[in-house]
């Protein structure tokens, strides 16, 4: 059983004994958390994320993480640690693997938007061959490259208690998600991964294609971000044929593709055939009129499982923003839609203030809110939305849980 030692004086005597000057953030933190009540009960998470701070601090660097972890090695009660936009590198990194290697109660480990490279990438990836307590790993916006990432593809071999990673913005190749696609055909364990932004030379679609390859195997898969993959027409129909053999995709992010409105036909029949999927991201493609309404048409007629759908910015009329606000009319279960960044005309903003005004569509739910100047119904912008929080994360709880936030709470291992 561990002891409750004081952290905040427990790092100070460390950073004595090692003649590392103290970090004014950490120690503030550290104060903080002696102080909170749950933390025999519930475990806390140490937020020491660089940014979001109306003053700014003293980042973490390699030589604070070091003071720290030894702070932290009879710390049982940290559960959660959160380095975000920090200056740790590939030496930080490696301090990192080896307490992962000896810790077994970190269960959330975000490092994303540090400098880990592809030799620190390689470190953490092997320290989880072992380590058998981490369920949530964020790695986002480190450039570790398509070597750094062929590591991380490797320990999902190997590794059955990781249940959320994120290798969004880390610079990724096409060896790197076809490894990774080939191990999650046979990882049991992973809920959900974030593959955003790779850097593909290709214009092929061969990663879309073992992609879908996978989907049409994987049962424990619920979330799955592919935006920034330059998806076309060819791809999406791949992995709508794979999603009709799948139900246990919940949450489908295809943003900042190469998505017109015929490829939308895909995802109309789609939808109504599958009822797993209930969050649906098609934020920036060119969708268009055309595209709304084939989603339109499933949603009113057919569709029963999804519950979140984001359009923003497809070049969409009226026309096309009028059908699927009178599909809602029709289909309950849909409950939160973001339709900002098109053309909203006169219809589209009587449509959606009568949805809002007759209570149909909650205020929390969408990115538009409802006003009226000379008697005219206008629309303003809410700054709700599917990635609110991807990139950043508020310090207080700002929203209800799900209200506006990344995921809707779809899988539960997001922070503890």
């Amino acid at each position: 059983m561990s002891v409750l030692p004081d952290l905040h004086l427990h790092y100070v005597q460390t950073c004595q004994n090692l003649s590392q000057p103290e970090n004014p953030f950490i120690a503030r933190v550290l104060q903080e958390a002696d102080k909170n009540d749950e933390i025999t009960t519930k475990g806390i998470t140490l937020k020491l994320a660089g940014n979001n701070h109306l003053v700014p601090v003293p980042r973490v660097t390699d030589d604070d993480l070091g003071v720290l972890v030894s702070v932290l090695g009879q710390a049982a009660f940290v559960t959660g640690l959160d380095l975000a936009y920090n200056l740790l590198t590939d030496a930080g990194a490696k301090t990192m693997a080896t307490f992962l290697q000896e810790n077994s109660t970190l269960r959330y480990l975000n490092l994303m938007f540090n400098d880990i490279g592809t030799s620190g990438a390689e470190l953490i990836a092997g320290a989880l061959h072992s380590n058998q307590s981490l369920v949530h790993l964020r790695m986002t916006g480190n450039k570790i490259g398509n070597q750094g990432g062929m590591f991380f593809a490797s320990m999902l071999k190997i590794n059955s208690t990781l249940e959320k990673l994120d290798l969004g913005d880390c610079d990724v190749g096409l060896q790197c998600l076809i490894a990774t696609a080939i191990a999650l055909t046979q990882n049991k364990s992973l809920k959900a991964i974030n593959l955003n932004r790779p850097l593909l030379s290709s214009q092929q679609e061969e990663t879309t294609v073992h992609i879908a390859r996978m989907l049409r195997s994987n049962s424990s898969l619920v979330e799955l971000h592919l935006g920034k993959h330059e998806m076309k027409s060819f791809g999406v129909e791949r992995l709508c044929e794979a999603l009709y053999e799948n139900s246990s995709l919940r949450y489908l992010d295809l943003s900042c593709n190469n998505i017109v409105c015929d490829d939308v036909r895909f995802l109309g029949e789609l939808l109504k055939r599958n009822q797993t999927l209930e969050i649906l991201d098609l934020n920036a493609n060119r969708i268009e009129d055309v595209g709304a309404i084939y989603l339109s048409e499933a949603l009113a007629t057919q569709n029963r499982s999804l519950q979140a759908l984001s359009i923003v910015s497809n070049n969409i009329t009226g026309k096309g923003l009028v059908a699927l606000a009178q599909a809602m009319q029709s289909n309950m279960k849909l409950s939160h839609i973001y339709i900002w960044g098109n053309k909203l005309d006169r219809s589209t903003c009587v449509a959606f203030s009568e949805l809002i005004g007759m209570g149909r569509l909650q205020l929390d739910c969408t990115d538009v809110v409802p006003y009226e100047v000379d008697g005219e119904a206008l629309l303003a912008e809410l700054s709700h939305g599917l990635g609110k929080h991807r990139y950043w994360a508020p310090r207080c709880a700002a929203a209800a849980p799900g209200a506006a936030n990344a995921s809707l709470q779809i899988v539960a291992v997001s922070e503890y």
